[in-house]
């Protein structure tokens, strides 16, 4: 039996912006890392590769974008073949977790800090990201 992942990153896969995060099984808390741009949902891969040499994660997690009724949509599919490219590039374990409300939770947060608008000067991705690791550890640990 494999042992349980200690330390993930988090992905919140969009086209053109991509949240990351990182999580441990410790404590089931996850804090932002970074937002890569990317090109029709295609980051640049060397920053991805620099993030996984960097910090080593056992397994990582893709959020899964899903309708509100939980049905599969076209950013699903495009979300599960970021997940496994992710697992064909780096042959760690990749896991999906579904997003719903991830980006609506964080942009609530971040209105409680203060934040008015400007996503897109202050993107909230990469705390997205790090709700759903949250919610996947909370799920599988």
């Amino acid at each position: 039996m494999s042992e349980a992942p200690r330390l993930l990153l988090g992905f919140d896969y969009g086209t053109k912006q991509i949240g990351v995060a990182v999580g441990q099984a410790v404590t089931g808390q996850a804090r932002e890392l970074c937002v890569l741009k990317a090109q029709n949902g295609v980051p640049d891969w060397q920053k991805v590769e620099a993030l996984i040499k960097e910090w080593q994660p056992d397994a990582i997690v893709v959020g899964l974008p899903l309708n509100m009724d939980g049905t599969r949509s076209e950013m699903s599919e495009r979300a599960e073949k970021f997940a496994r490219r992710l697992n064909g590039r780096f042959n760690l374990p990749v896991h999906t977790h579904d997003e719903r409300l991830t980006t609506f939770e964080a942009k609530g947060q971040r209105l409680s800090q203060g934040q008015r608008g400007g996503y897109r000067e202050l993107p909230v991705d990469a705390l997205a990201a790090a709700l759903l690791l949250e919610g996947w550890l909370e799920h599988h640990l």
